[in-house]
């Protein structure tokens, strides 16, 4: 299953030089590059070693609009952007979309479940009473999907993630091995008098919309009463931890081992380093930027789009890069005294 280097050149934009007639059915990098593969090259000191190489045709900037091409060049003014648009085309390409759903017959799906064309049920996987999965989605090795759960177009799920009832994933969602989704809050009601701890309701919902790609290993929680929600388009890393009610804005980027109490709203475009922590009913605004191991406290509210926040508490790079030199200043004076 390939596609030709115009079908590529139209479907996404690109402008072509050279034979468009040529297919290609994959991506690669430059050293690993077959006849069959699209590379790339957003430098154009790296142009000569892509055009060396055994790639089938390069997707480069405008800087190659003049080489003298050795083979075809699709040119764009994002090169890596197209790359990955283009891997994505070809993916799809090859993943298909067949008349009829293919199951492992090992794999157990309830009679209610319904599955769109395309599907593919890997082996030992469980969907399920009223499971709705939409064409062209593939759940892997081991997959438990709850009932009621549904699940768009184009999905990819990965093998042993488990979703719970009550847990909507959107169209094109990505979901690696080991996550779980959609299970309990960790919410708890103490009584006074015995000092005991008792389980508070967590009867809400998980709703994922299109786009999103999740982590391995990654968790998730329900909403307690109503629901926790990621918008379209986040991107979020492995070993993952979102709290029950919270809120995750469109394009918002999460990297791994970052943990989220309950009732957390990231707006739209947010990015948050590995191990950054936050504590309940925090904000981070729409575009703000948390570094590595930041902690926030609950009920904090972090405002800027496009700055910067670091330290615990986190605090804007500039104010936290300050207090860092003025504690050396200190040390250095404690040790000269």
């Amino acid at each position: 299953m390939k596609r030709s280097l115009q079908q590529i050149a139209d479907a996404i934009g690109f402008r072509l030089i050279g034979d468009g007639r040529v297919e290609v059915g994959g991506v690669a990098g430059i050293r690993s590059a077959t006849a069959n593969d699209l590379v790339f090259v957003e430098d154009e000191k790296h142009l000569a070693a892509a055009l060396q190489s055994g790639a089938a045709a390069v997707i480069a900037g405008e800087f190659a609009s003049s080489a003298t091409p050795t083979r075809p060049m699709l040119i764009s003014d994002q090169p890596k952007l197209a790359f990955a648009r283009a891997a994505q085309l070809l993916r799809e390409e090859v993943s298909g979309n067949g008349e009829s759903a293919s199951v492992h017959p090992t794999s157990v799906v309830h009679p209610s479940a319904v599955l769109e064309r395309g599907v593919s049920v890997e082996a030992r996987a469980v969907l399920g009473e009223n499971v709705r999965v939409g064409s062209g989605s593939r759940l892997g090795v081991g997959c438990a999907i709850g009932a009621g759960v549904t699940i768009g177009r184009g999905a990819e799920i990965y093998p042993n993630v488990t979703i719970y009832s009550g847990t909507a994933l959107g169209d094109r969602v990505i979901v690696h091995a080991g996550a779980v989704l959609g299970s309990d809050g960790f919410g708890y009601v103490r009584d006074r008098k015995s000092g005991r701890y008792e389980k508070f309701p967590q009867v809400g919902t998980l709703v994922i919309e299109d786009d999103v790609e999740i982590g391995a290993n990654a968790t998730v929680d329900r909403g307690a009463l109503e629901e926790t929600r990621i918008r379209r388009g986040a991107k979020i890393d492995n070993l993952f931890h979102i709290g029950h009610n919270c809120q995750i804005g469109e394009d918002v980027v999460i990297a791994a081992q970052t943990g989220l109490s309950g009732s957390i709203t990231i707006e739209n475009g947010a990015v948050l380093g590995g191990q950054v922590g936050i504590g309940e009913h925090a904000r981070i605004g729409e575009g703000v930027m948390v570094g590595g191991q930041g902690g926030i406290l609950p009920h904090k509210i972090l405002r800027g789009k496009g700055v910067a926040f670091w330290g615990t508490p986190a605090q804007p790079l500039r104010q936290y890069l300050k207090q860092l030199a003025a504690m050396a200043r200190l040390a250095n004076k404690e040790k000269k005294d």
